[in-house]
């Protein structure tokens, strides 16, 4: 199994601000894309189909949604 830490965020001059949080843990099975993961954590934090830029850090993946100022990290735990 693998975790997943999911926080989703404010921003403040383009940095994480932490004024609000949403917090979720998620255990998944191993072996599951990035894509997957991503689509997983947007339904969680109630953004499926909020289109954004999304980075890969390879255990760490952010997004940034369109027109918003928040942000949403996904750490991999294995």
């Amino acid at each position: 199994m693998t975790n997943l830490l999911i926080e989703y965020t404010d921003t403040y001059g383009g940095e994480a601000n932490y004024s609000w949080v949403k917090r979720e843990v998620v255990d998944i099975p191993d072996a599951k894309s990035d894509r997957a993961v991503m689509r997983l954590a947007k339904r969680l934090m109630g953004l499926s189909g909020v289109q954004g830029r999304t980075i890969s850090y390879g255990d760490l993946i952010e997004f940034r949604p369109y027109r918003s100022c928040t942000v949403m990290f996904i750490q991999v735990c294995y």
